[in-house]
């Protein structure tokens, strides 16, 4: 075997260039808010950690998240294609075939489902109207301006799942929360969507960016993240949390002050960072200052 031939690399198997497709790694941004509501639950319901609980929310968590951006990627192909962003996807380059998206997609669907009937009757009876918004979001940006909004709207029955998880009970509290996290996902994707407007607008695809320009998307997203910091610390108060949750707001206050202050209408080089890198240490930012918090006031753990 010749040397050239030799030093080819080897495609990725299957499940690899699946996770891939899915960026398996970006449950980093809904994760730490479900742990959130599910610890500040324990907290309450009983003051320690239920580990078998706390790993089926994760199981839920991750499951439905990858059934979601699974479907996203096969509905979403054929604009994909026509992208030069995203003509580089696995469904796009034959990576990975439709049949086993598909298939991934429907097996991550049985894990979410599996994982809620082990939590309790009210997550299984619930779980299917969890799933509508998943599938939705995809077509949204072929009916409405606003498919950001059906993102955030599906993104905030995780904290709310998460909380029922553990106490079978509903609860405004992890409403408050789940609005948070729906809105601060809901602004970042507008930031998001920015780079995408001469594509969106050539292909007819509808978005905040491509109907009212890039500026309006910028103030919409800061909107968006002044209303998700008053919700945090609504979330706070109705929860009674401690100094450490508080250190926790200032710091993601902080956070999108910079995160907005990198990202110009005329100067999107550092989208990337916004979106991946500043976003990504919110949630993981807020998680630890709230679990440190909830530990201080006398969560077991």
């Amino acid at each position: 075997m010749s040397a050239e031939a030799m030093a080819v690399p080897r495609p990725p198997g299957r499940t690899r260039a699946f996770l891939r497709l899915v960026m398996i790694e970006h449950s980093v941004f809904a994760l730490p808010f479900a742990y959130i509501a599910t610890l500040t639950a324990m907290y309450q319901d009983g003051g320690s950690v239920d580990w078998i609980t706390l790993l089926l929310v994760t199981v839920a968590m991750v499951g439905m998240r990858t059934f979601a951006m699974a479907c996203n990627r096969i509905i979403d192909r054929e604009i994909d294609a026509r992208n030069p962003r995203t003509a580089g996807r696995e469904l796009v380059t034959g990576a990975v075939s439709v049949r086993s998206a598909w298939t991934g997609a429907l097996i991550a669907l049985a894990v979410f489902l599996g994982a809620a009937a082990l939590l309790n009757p009210l997550c299984l009876a619930l779980a299917p109207l969890a799933v509508v918004p998943m599938v939705v979001y995809p077509y949204g940006k072929r009916f409405t301006d606003y498919p950001h909004a059906i993102l955030g709207l599906a993104q905030a029955i995780g904290p709310v799942g998460a909380w029922l998880a553990v106490t079978g009970e509903w609860s405004w509290e992890a409403v408050i929360l789940g609005f948070a996290v729906g809105i601060w996902i809901g602004g970042f994707d507008l930031i998001f969507a920015t780079q995408d407007v001469q594509a969106d607008r050539a292909e007819g695809v509808r978005s905040v960016p491509a109907r009212f320009g890039v500026p309006a998307a910028l103030h919409g997203a800061r909107a968006c993240h002044a209303v998700t910091t008053g919700l945090l610390i609504w979330y706070g108060l109705a929860t009674g949390a401690g100094a450490f949750y508080w250190v926790g707001i200032v710091i993601v206050a902080a956070a999108f002050g910079y995160e907005h202050t990198i990202v110009r209408p005329h100067d999107l080089s550092r989208l990337n960072r916004a979106f991946f890198t500043v976003n990504g240490f919110i949630g993981i930012a807020l998680f630890c200052c709230a679990l440190l918090d909830l530990i201080v006031r006398g969560l077991t753990v």
